[in-house]
C-alpha cells in the first residue's frame, strides 16, 4: 500500500465535514465510468467512505477537468475551490506536465506548495496525491518512469509538514499492475481508483467501507497485460498527438463535475 505522511490522528470526534478536490482527470475519475456515461473516480469514494464514518452529513465538491496543466488547475481550481470553505482539501496535479517534451520538476513542486500553503493558511488539512505509475504499460514509459521518481522524491522532501498528508501512490507496486488500468493505459480503471481511495482513507485514518477491495465498489475483474496493437494507437495514442498538435485539450470547454458543495448520499 501507498506510503504517507500523516502529522495528526483524524479527527474522530470532528470529522471532515466539507471535502474539495482539485485536479485533472486523475481527480475527476477519468476510466472509472458509469453507466449514464459520468465518471465517478477516488475522490467520489472517498467522500463516501468520510460521509460513511461521520456522524453528521459530509458535503463534496469537484472541481477538477481532464487534461489540465498544473499551472490552470491551479490558477483557475484553486481560488474557487476555498471560496467553499472546505476543511478538507485534494490536490493532484503534474502528470499532464510530466507528458510534454520539457518540464520542470522544480516547477510543478513549487506549484503544489503553492497550493499547499495557500489552504493550510486558511486552516483546511491537505492532501497531496501522487497518481499511480503507469510506465510499464505506456509508450515512452522509461521516461515516465524516471520523471515520475524525481517528481515522487521532491514531493516527498517537501510535503512532510503540518497540515498536509501524502499520499504517495506513485510507489504503490501493487497499483502498477494492468488490472487496475483502463484501456487507455494512462488511466485507471474502476478497481484502480478504488485501492486509491482506500490509500487516501488510510492515511486519514478513516475507517474502510466493509466489502471495498472485494468488487463491492465497483472493481474491474483481473486483465491480461495491455498490449501495443495498431487499434490502440489509433484509438488513444494518435488523438493525443493530434491535440498536442493543435493546441487542444480534452477537458477544453468542460466544467466541473460536481462545482458546488452538496451533500454525499451514502448507500
Amino acid at each position: 500500500m501507498a506510503a504517507s505522511h500523516q502529522d495528526t490522528p483524524h479527527r474522530s470526534t470532528q470529522p471532515y465535514r466539507r471535502f474539495v478536490a482539485i485536479g485533472d482527470s486523475f481527480t475527476e475519475g477519468v476510466g472509472d465510468d458509469l453507466p449514464d456515461g459520468q465518471v465517478r473516480g477516488w475522490a467520489d469514494l472517498v467522500a463516501l467512505g468520510l460521509a460513511a464514518a461521520a456522524p453528521e452529513p459530509v458535503s463534496y465538491a469537484n472541481l477538477a477537468i481532464r487534461g489540465k496543466l498544473l499551472g490552470p488547475i491551479v490558477n483557475d481550481q484553486l481560488e474557487p475551490a476555498l471560496a467553499l470553505k472546505p476543511d478538507l482539501l485534494t490536490v493532484c496535479g503534474g502528470g499532464n506536465d510530466m507528458m510534454r517534451p520539457r518540464v520542470e520538476i522544480s516547477y510543478v513542486v513549487d506549484l503544489l506548495d503553492r497550493v499547499v500553503d495557500r489552504a493550510v493558511a486558511d486552516g483546511i488539512h491537505v492532501v497531496v496525491l501522487s497518481g499511480g505509475n503507469p510506465s510499464r504499460h505506456l509508450p515512452l514509459g522509461s521516461l515516465m518512469q524516471k520523471r515520475g521518481d524525481r517528481l515522487a522524491e521532491a514531493a516527498r522532501d517537501t510535503f512532510g509538514k503540518p497540515g498536509v498528508t501524502l499520499v504517495d501512490n506513485w510507489i504503490d507496486t501493487e497499483l502498477m499492475n494492468s488490472r487496475f488500468w483502463s484501456a487507455d493505459k494512462l488511466h485507471l480503471n474502476a478497481c484502480g481508483h478504488t485501492r486509491v481511495a482506500i490509500n487516501v482513507l488510510k492515511a486519514l485514518d478513516v475507517p474502510i467501507p466493509a466489502g471495498w477491495g472485494q468488487g463491492q465498489a465497483g472493481e474491474a475483474p483481473p486483465r491480461e497485460r495491455i498490449q501495443d496493437t495498431a487499434a490502440y494507437y489509433a484509438a488513444y495514442v494518435l488523438p493525443w498527438i493530434g491535440r498536442r498538435l493543435t493546441g487542444r485539450s480534452s477537458g477544453d470547454g468542460r466544467p466541473p463535475k460536481r462545482p458546488e458543495l452538496t451533500v454525499v448520499e451514502t448507500p
